[in-house]
């Protein structure tokens, strides 16, 4: 009798187990990784972890980069180019102060004091200030997605003139965003293979 009861005993262990890691497993692995926000309001996020994948059209080719980036608010940025391969490595890092451009392949750093540009208009974050400044941004709907719409204030590059940011009605998060020309043509494609919003700390970026 008691060795029948410390078999069920194992069973039951041995069940709970298995259904406890199989859940784990669908949270860890369910769709590219974009876990569900709970009602973030992307325009007032304080940092976010991603990596994208990047296409930059141009009139003869397109160029593809995987690249991985870091923010904190008010204005800690960290960008680093993970493909493709010949120019892997590359970082920049900006704190509000300085800006920081790291070749890792050949040793070489550069500090930028008191730079006044942008670290990356391929950023997140530099869509939502592009968005906050246009009085015209809009925000239309489809079946699937929330599409935020915005004009680049004062840019004089006809090749980056209006942004879109699609965010996913299932998880409230970014899945994709474009840069397009003077024409309204696509020029840079994001896609947000993963992202976490409102976890990241300064130290895991400086």
């Amino acid at each position: 009798m008691k060795k029948k009861f410390i078999l069920a005993i194992l069973i039951f262990l041995i069940i709970s187990i298995f259904i406890l890691a199989k859940f784990e497993y669908k949270k860890l692995f369910s769709g590219n990784n974009i876990s569900k926000s709970d009602n973030t309001d992307i325009l007032n996020i304080s940092s976010y972890e991603a990596t994208i994948e990047v296409e930059v059209y141009s009139n003869k080719n397109t160029n593809k980069y995987l690249i991985k980036q870091k923010y904190v608010e008010p204005n800690i940025f960290r960008q680093e180019i993970i493909n493709p391969t010949s120019i892997e490595g590359i970082t920049i890092i900006s704190n509000g102060e300085q800006t920081i451009l790291e070749n890792k392949a050949y040793n070489l750093k550069t500090v930028y004091e008191n730079f006044k540009g942008k670290a990356s208009n391929l950023s997140l974050v530099s869509f939502i200030n592009a968005y906050k400044e246009d009085e015209g941004s809009k925000i239309e709907e489809n079946e699937k997605e929330k599409i935020m719409k915005t004009k680049i204030k004062d840019s004089n590059n006809k090749y980056q003139k209006y942004q879109n940011l699609y965010i996913s009605k299932k998880t409230n998060l970014p899945t994709k965003m474009e840069i397009l020309d003077i024409n309204q043509n696509r020029t840079v494609y994001i896609l947000y293979n993963e992202i976490v919003i409102n976890k990241t700390n300064p130290r895991d970026i400086l």
